[in-house]
């Protein structure tokens, strides 16, 4: 029959409620120092490349670039923001090509003008009800006189509209000329991870774009 030393057992808890403050104390300090790291990269990862919030203010790139271009172009991303504000799903899909791509920043892909105007209905009526949209434009770029990129920063807001260094995605609109008018034809946007974008940057420098060094 096995006997059990007392003296052993009565020594062997304290040893292991130490141990076990010991670990949540360690626990403790690593999970502080990460989360202050964390909030470090947060603070420090602003950009620089802000854009501006006039769309006619972009310096258009391409030869095929106009004023008269631009301005139309402005005008229909004008017509987005304005029907988004509105929460009129048709109005916003009124500047899409009857085939239009749309891909949200959670990768929600929609495939034609009647399956993004049905979504945008919901959306509106549900938790972007009341939302605006703010862009801070980046570029326009022509492909030719039927063609154009444009790139922005942007979010959703409500009350006080949000500044250009707060704006938490990154946008691509591509339109085309159809029938004497601009269209778009695609749009995707990107949720910005900041903190994953400046420690990429702090190990690898050279992932830096040129417009943030």
């Amino acid at each position: 029959m096995t006997t059990i030393d007392s003296a052993t057992t009565s020594t062997a808890h304290p040893r292991r409620r130490k141990t076990v403050r010991v670990l949540a104390a360690t626990a403790l300090v690593l999970g502080l120092a990460a989360g202050g790291g964390y909030l470090w990269l947060d603070k420090t990862s602003g950009v620089r490349n802000l854009g501006t919030s006039d769309c006619s203010d972009v310096v258009p790139s391409g030869a095929a670039a106009t004023p008269e271009a631009v301005a139309e172009i402005c005008a229909v991303l004008d017509r987005l923001t304005e029907a988004w504000a509105a929460g009129d799903a048709d109005a916003f899909g009124s500047v899409f090509t009857e085939d239009a791509t749309y891909t949200t920043y959670v990768g929600t892909y929609y495939e034609g003008k009647a399956d993004l105007v049905q979504a945008h209905r919901a959306l509106f009526d549900g938790f972007l009800k009341g939302t605006k949209l703010a862009d801070s434009y980046l570029g326009i770029r022509f492909y030719g006189p039927d063609t154009a990129v444009v790139t922005s920063r942007g979010d959703t807001y409500k009350g006080e509209r949000k500044s250009a260094d707060e704006l938490t995605k990154t946008q691509t609109y591509t339109l085309v000329k159809q029938n004497g008018r601009w269209l778009i034809a695609a749009f995707h946007n990107t949720k910005r991870g900041n903190v994953m974008e400046r420690i990429s940057f702090l190990f690898a420098p050279d992932t830096r774009p040129a417009a943030e060094r």
